[in-house]
This record gives C-alpha cells, sequence and structure tokens, in this order.
C-alpha cells in the first residue's frame, strides 16, 4: 500500500546549525505511530518541516504521494499547548470551527454544516457544554481537548499531534487515546511526538526514534528494544526492574 508519509533526507538547520540530519521513513496508512526520543532530539522540528513551519535545508516530504503542499487538506496537526496564545479572545467552538476552512476557503462564510461539524467534534472530546467558554478561561485538559476537536473537524487522513498528553490530567490522557484509537479504525494515520516511555508499547503500533536522526523505525514490537532505546538516550536510559525502560530523572 501507498505510504501515508514519506520523508526523504530530511535536513533542517538553524542558524547553520543542523537540528536534524537526513531523515527518511515511510510511515504506513492506518497506523498510531509514536515519535521518540530525548530533550532537543528534533522531534517537533520534524514535525514543522514536514509540514513547512520551518524550511527544509534538503529533503522533501509527501502525503499520499504527494508534494505536502498539494496535499493539506488531508493533514490535521495539533501543536504543543506552550506554543499558542491562550488570551486570544475566541471561545471553544470558534477555535473548532477553524478546522473547517479548509474546506470551505478562507476569506468564506462557513455553513451551518459546518458549525454542526465543530459541535459534534467537540462532543466527541467532551467539551460541547464549554462551546461558548472563552479559551483562556480552560484548564490545560480542557484546551488540549479543544485542539483535538479542531483537528477532527479538519477531516484530515493522516494527524500530526506534538506532545498532546503533556500537562494533561489522568481522565483526558484516556480521552485523547480513546480518540486516537477511533482515528485508527476509520484507517487514518496519526503521528504523535510522546515523552512516556512507559506507554509507548501500550499506545502505538509503530515508533520512530530520533536523536538528530532517525535511529530506527518500524513496528513497535520490533523497534522499541533496549538496544535501540540506549542509541537514542544513551547514559540517560535505565531500566526499572519489570516496569521497562524509563529515562533517569535530573
Amino acid at each position: 500500500m501507498e505510504p501515508a508519509v514519506t520523508v526523504e533526507n530530511m535536513t533542517i538547520a538553524y542558524h547553520k546549525k543542523p537540528v536534524l540530519r537526513e531523515v527518511s521513513f515511510q510511515a504506513p496508512g492506518g497506523k498510531l505511530i509514536g515519535i521518540v526520543g530525548p530533550n532537543g532530539a528534533g522531534k517537533s522540528t520534524l514535525i514543522k518541516g514536514t509540514l513547512g513551519l520551518v524550511p527544509l535545508a534538503s529533503g522533501s516530504v509527501e502525503i499520499y504521494g504527494r508534494p505536502y503542499l498539494t496535499q493539506r487538506k488531508l493533514v490535521g496537526y495539533v501543536p504543543q499547548r506552550e506554543s499558542v496564545d491562550w488570551d486570544f479572545p475566541t471561545n471553544a467552538l470558534d477555535v473548532v470551527m477553524m478546522g473547517r476552512y479548509g474546506h470551505v476557503g478562507m476569506f468564506k462564510w462557513l455553513r451551518s454544516s459546518d458549525k454542526e461539524i465543530a459541535m459534534s467534534c467537540l462532543e466527541k472530546v467532551g467539551m460541547a457544554d464549554y462551546a461558548h467558554r472563552q479559551i483562556s478561561q480552560l484548564s490545560g485538559g480542557q484546551q488540549q481537548r479543544v485542539f483535538l476537536a479542531r483537528a477532527l473537524a479538519q477531516d484530515a487522513k493522516v494527524y500530526f499531534m506534538d506532545e498532546p498528553f503533556v500537562g494533561v490530567d489522568a481522565a483526558t490522557e484516556k480521552a485523547i487515546i480513546a480518540l486516537l484509537n477511533e482515528l485508527k479504525s476509520q484507517g487514518k494515520t496519526v503521528l504523535v511526538v510522546h515523552h512516556d516511555l512507559q506507554t509507548v508499547k501500550e499506545y502505538f503500533d509503530w515508533v520512530l526514534l530520533i536523536n538528530l536522526r532517525k535511529i530506527a523505525f518500524g513496528p513497535t514490537e520490533e523497534v522499541f528494544t533496549y538496544d535501540n532505546l540506549q542509541k537514542t538516550y544513551g547514559g540517560r536510559l535505565h531500566v526499572l526492574n519489570d516496569m521497562g525502560p524509563a529515562l533517569l530523572q535530573g
């Protein structure tokens, strides 16, 4: 089957210093894929490069066999929470409705059907009762749910999510993973930047291990091994008895 995402020789540099070097992989469709590596490994940069949010020094990106710029409508994005201006004066419903502009075009009026879709997406993430609440008045977990609803409203085939589990409570994390599995059941592909090594095997079908370059990529049971994690994390990795690999704190 044609890969959902193809990245070829992606290199990204900030101030002439490479932060991602010649990364290549082909992500299959209908999978939950974890992007895993230490802080500063280039995980968020990889997503931003794939979405054209930062320039590539070299390389290319294709979504279902065509350049990303021609396939934007097929892609949804949930950014890191700290990168969002939560003081912007708008409510939860308006944020979710922004996800519909890819279907109607910018600067065009949204239809009543778009509002219905947006409300349905808020319902799916348990936020329908907060539709008219200002986003600045929501908790961190609620804000994350709203941005997930916006991604759902895009009705994409491929989703990129940058640390969606950071700063949320256990109930929100459970709701997010249930939603990701629902997307997978619909044949959609979801790539997620993730930090908690202890939940990788539980959450993801495939894993991309990176540390400035690709260390390994493939099915979780084949790739998520101590040897590969040692290559990815180096001395910061140890084994906690029966709990599996985890990062040393501090």
